[in-house]
């Protein structure tokens, strides 16, 4: 029993003491070489290795031994390079989608025995991703493939989408290869009509969270489309230096321009056609019609109609020409602005003036002289009355001897002034335009003689 732990001890120092290093997971793609070393290490130096062998799951891929050599199951495929006393490296030529996978190296030590460690390698293909525009497209009203992404010989395999401002739908292909490699194609399908040409899309090629776009432009063909533009509909007699221009646009471009009546006719002697462009040199009756532009390109041809009608004077109101537009625009504004001058400056008028009578509300009353039938006399005149009114007789009055003469007394001058007051109403009704009964001020004021003095 004692023997057998003694051994137990001896052996499992043996074990601490030694150690089997391997290369770290590796990662690389198909078609390039790698290697794996595998290395022992002990403090025991009586500790050796009999041989070192690297496995991938079950199957044997190469084995060394220091006293019999090296053992290679593929040589084409395999090999064992820097081999030592405690080490051996597996060299891998030309890495297939099958090299991935766990790799196992196995150390045989004498007299520790067997020892391992683990590895592995993730095979990876970068893709050959491109795109193109279908150019063979034709208008019409079936829905065909206007563009094709392709990733191919990717992997893992590449997710495509697309990113276009018209409408479409998309269809989706991967293919496996037989290198393990995989193809994805992604078509981007529509119905073509002639304003889909030009128009951007995108493919977006996603490959390990990486993206890759590339641009595109549809190429759709069709017959041109034409229109006719240069009538203003101000064309009068005697005009000079009008012309219509024929805009033709198409895929492929257009080839030829013709111009014609629309009736048949041949063109009037007073216009001169030349490319797209018709030249009127002088406005006449015979320009009086309707003109035709055909424009022709390799897919066929189509026209377009311009009818002018010739006016016997210009259009004074400008209606139809853009400059007439533009002065009647400019004439708006103009107006508005100058009707928002008027009514601020009527707006800040009547502040001026509603400011004025508050102030002359709250001054005194100016002075106003009377009017010249009550205006008095500064002399005296050849008659016995000192107004322009008289006033009316005062009685005599008889003093007995027994009565004491009265003593003289100011009248008070309320009352004096409304004695006056109804005397000139009763003698003078123009006294009363000029002097209400509701005036306030006292007469001195008005510059009224005071009448004589009453004895009482």
């Amino acid at each position: 029993m004692l023997l057998l732990c003694s051994l137990l001890g001896l052996l499992c120092s043996v074990l601490q003491a030694q150690d089997v290093s391997v290369s770290n997971r590796r990662t690389s793609n198909i078609g390039e070489d790698v290697t794996f070393s595998c290395t022992f290490s002990s403090t025991d130096p009586t500790v050796r290795v009999t041989q070192i062998m690297w496995m991938k799951g079950t199957a044997k891929l190469a084995v060394y031994n220091p006293q019999h050599g090296t053992y290679v199951e593929d040589p084409t495929h395999f090999q064992m390079v820097d081999q030592s006393e405690n080490s051996a490296t597996l060299k891998i030529l030309r890495i297939r989608y099958t090299d991935e996978g766990e790799y196992l190296c196995e150390v045989t030590t004498f007299p520790g025995g067997n020892m391992k460690a683990n590895t592995s390698m993730i095979v990876k293909a970068t893709p050959q991703n491109s795109a193109e525009a279908n150019t063979k497209v034709v208008a019409g009203d079936q829905e065909q493939v206007v563009a094709t992404c392709n990733s191919v010989n990717g992997r893992p395999p590449a997710r495509i989408t697309w990113h276009a401002t018209i409408p479409g739908n998309v269809s989706n292909n991967m293919v496996n290869n037989t290198d393990g490699t995989y193809t994805v194609v992604s078509q981007y399908l529509l119905t073509p009509t002639w304003t889909a040409d030009g128009m951007p899309v995108t493919c977006i090629i996603n490959y390990e969270s990486t993206d890759y776009p590339i641009p595109l432009k549809l190429s759709v063909q069709y017959t041109p489309v034409v229109t006719i533009e240069g009538f203003d509909d101000n064309w009068h007699l005697h005009r000079n230096g009008v012309y219509l221009t024929c805009n033709g646009k198409g895929n492929p471009p257009p080839t030829s321009y013709i111009w014609k009546t629309a009736d048949g006719s041949p063109l009037p002697a007073s216009v001169r056609a030349k490319d797209n462009v018709l030249y009127v040199d002088e406005v006449d009756e015979r320009v009086n019609r309707s003109f035709l532009c055909e424009v022709t390109n390799a897919l066929g041809s189509r026209a377009s109609r311009q009818d002018v009608l010739v006016r016997e004077k210009p259009n004074s109101s400008g209606a139809g020409t853009t400059g007439g537009i533009i002065g009647g625009i400019i004439a708006g504004i103009v107006g508005i602005a100058v009707a928002t001058t008027v009514i601020m400056i009527c707006r800040q008028q009547r502040r001026n003036e509603t400011a004025k009578d508050d102030e002359e509300l709250d001054a005194p009353p100016a002075y106003k002289p009377p009017p010249p039938s009550l205006k008095l006399q500064t002399e005296q005149p050849s008659g016995e009355e000192t107004l322009l009114t008289k006033l009316p007789q005062q009685p005599e009055i008889t003093y007995h001897e027994e009565m004491t003469p009265p003593r003289f007394r100011q009248p008070h001058p309320r009352l004096h002034l409304d004695l006056e007051n109804d005397y000139l109403e009763q003698e003078n009704p123009i006294y009363n335009e000029f002097n209400p009964h509701d005036s306030e001020s006292p007469r001195e004021e008005q510059g009224f003689v005071m009448s004589p003095a009453v004895y009482v």
